[in-house]
């Protein structure tokens, strides 16, 4: 927002500024991305800034619900382009995380300023369509009225519905509603950090379910990585080998910080000042045992991870 134009008013540039973290959000969600989420950002300023020749409150009853629907219009026109790349991409894809900068947080943190649903939940809004996915984002996340929808979105209140029953239901079947106490989730992650890195591979046999999936996201940029999701036990004890190799036992190259990534308790392994990998867990309902390991370590992915000051 640095080229800001001489015709647009202050109060324009404040009102734009004044909901950009609830567009941030809303983009985000749908897709998954911060830097396809900042650059539909800067098209929606473009687009605020270029309305009434630089008078962009000029009749104008909402700004912010004008901003919501200029930003989610072009939020959906870039899924294309995303959808494109998915299509060449090396590997399991998996959402880029918001990271806190600490491992409390401050409020200034994207990771906990900004609405967002956790990092299991967008693997799962994936496999909705665009509208399906923003309808869901907008109606279970901000609380978005059907009729406030159809307006964003340009359908009609009963489209919407029907968008929102399709959504709801496809996610209900995939994305079950528990969701581990905050304390289960940071001793689970504790566990399951100590196990993979250390090589010990009976506590890794204990801890993951028979049924695990793990995801390993690392676009093609890092060595050992799977190149589709692995399931079972066995297959993902092998697979997390690696980060033993690295960081194990002898080793010492992986530094361990617990982190909160979108707003769940988890943990980010450095290599040096250098972020390495972000892990995220699904749990089982009686949170003993992992289900699901998310691991982001495309570097792509992790340019807006920092390691906090010492």
């Amino acid at each position: 927002m640095s080229d800001i134009p001489m015709t647009v008013t202050d109060d324009a540039t404040g009102v734009f500024i004044e909901h950009r973290e609830l567009m941030f959000g809303v983009v985000y969600n749908m897709l998954g991305s911060v830097a396809d989420t900042e650059d539909v950002l800067q098209e929606t300023w473009l687009s605020w800034t270029a309305r009434g020749g630089g008078s962009p409150l000029d009749g104008i009853a909402n700004p912010r619900a004008y901003l919501v629907r200029i930003a989610v219009n072009h939020a959906l026109a870039r899924r294309a382009a995303i959808s494109r790349r998915r299509e060449t991409y090396v590997g399991p894809w998996l959402p880029e995380p918001l990271v806190a900068d600490s491992e409390y947080g401050g409020a200034d943190d994207p990771a906990l300023r900004s609405e967002s649903v956790s990092l299991a939940m967008l693997v799962v809004l994936e496999s909705l369509s665009p509208l399906e996915r923003a309808v869901f984002v907008l109606h279970e996340v901000f609380g978005y009225a059907h009729t406030e929808i159809a307006e964003i979105i340009d359908r009609s209140p009963a489209a919407v519905r029907q968008l929102a029953h399709r959504a709801r239901e496809h996610v209900q079947a995939r994305r079950p509603l528990y969701e581990a106490h905050p304390r289960v989730r940071r001793e689970a992650t504790e566990r399951f950090v100590r196990a993979a890195v250390g090589g010990d591979i009976a506590a890794l046999m204990e801890i993951l379910a028979p049924d695990v999936t793990v995801w390993t996201d690392a676009g093609g940029k890092r060595k050992r990585a799977g190149l589709r999701p692995v399931h079972g036990r066995d297959k993902a004890v092998r697979l997390l080998g690696s980060f033993a190799r690295r960081g194990g036992a002898g080793g010492g190259h992986l530094d361990l910080r617990h982190r909160r990534v979108n707003g769940d308790d988890a943990a980010v392994l450095f290599e040096g000042e250098e972020p390495y990998a972000v892990l995220v867990l699904d749990l089982t309902p009686d949170g003993e045992q992992v289900s699901g390991v998310y691991v982001v370590s495309n570097p792509d992915k992790l340019t807006h991870v920092r390691r906090e000051e010492a």
